[in-house]
């Protein structure tokens, strides 16, 4: 791995029931999008993708159309979402960037990656929720706003900060992210209940 990534804790990934898979990103954090298509891989840093539906989950990612991303996810139909974490911050501004057509983000950025169950996008080690995807075409606003429909065909979330349904940020362990400018990132805070 390449000095300035690593990993803080060793993540474990743990199914996420289709009834809460939705959940994962509700709360807004910056993703990693990952694609491949005949040999070609790609990772992109994405701020814009958030749930539409419940179940099956599904969600709107805005990936622009002059991305390799886009190219590959074309062509595949098909992509992984992950929430990274705050460990990973300065891999999620290298990766948003960089283009993957100057070469293999994996390799150059030593990204560790395990394989996919059901799509053949790579899964991002150290992240804490992995959504794999397929695209629900959607041509007329892919082209118009470069919003994509994507739905949820299996799900995981590290089982120290996903239990019962629910995110569990606790004093000290990792945290999701979220991007406003130019690197500039905010981690996701404590809880709060409202009361009724």
């Amino acid at each position: 791995m390449r000095a300035g990534f690593p990993p803080r804790f060793v993540l474990m990934r743990n199914a996420v029931p289709d009834r809460h898979v939705h959940r994962l990103l509700n709360h807004g954090p910056v993703t990693l999008v990952t694609t491949a298509h005949e040999g070609r891989r790609n990772v992109m840093a994405a701020a814009w993708v958030m749930p539409l539906d419940f179940e099956p989950a599904k969600f709107i990612a805005v990936i622009a159309a002059d991305t390799f991303t886009r190219e590959l996810l074309l062509a595949s139909r098909q992509c992984v979402v992950q929430a990274p974490t705050d460990a990973q911050i300065d891999l999620v501004y290298s990766v948003g960037t960089t283009s993957g057509r100057d070469g293999d983000k994996f390799a150059h950025l030593g990204i560790q990656t395990s394989p996919a169950k059901t799509v053949l996008a790579p899964l991002i080690e150290g992240c804490a929720a992995w959504i794999e995807c397929d695209v629900i075409d959607e041509p007329s606003i892919a082209d118009r706003y470069d919003l994509f429909v994507l739905q949820a065909k299996s799900a995981w979330a590290d089982d120290t900060l996903w239990k019962d349904g629910s995110w569990n940020f606790a004093s000290g362990l990792p945290r999701t992210i979220h991007h406003e400018k130019g690197g500039r990132f905010f981690t996701t805070g404590e809880p709060v209940q409202a009361r009724r």
